[in-house]
């Protein structure tokens, strides 16, 4: 069974190129990966909250969060 692994960015170059390289290197055997656009998804925002998530880009694994960067904080996103 994969664990669930959401990476949640606002589309600033910061949050891009991060994507770009946990997509690109990600276990994709153990992990199912989901791109959450805050931007795009404010309704979301909630959510990644709720893993503990302050800044993007960041990526919440088994409830956990971590972050990668500083592209955005998430209030600035609201």
């Amino acid at each position: 069974m994969k664990t669930k692994a959401v990476f949640y960015h606002a589309g600033c170059p910061v949050c891009l190129d991060a994507e770009r390289t946990i997509v690109d290197t990600i276990d994709r055997v153990r992990f199912d990966v989901e791109v959450v656009h805050l931007g795009e998804q404010k309704e979301r925002i909630a959510e990644a909250e709720g893993f503990g998530v302050n800044s993007v880009p960041a990526l919440a694994i088994a409830g956990r969060s971590f972050h990668i960067n500083f592209g955005a904080s998430l209030q600035d996103l609201k």
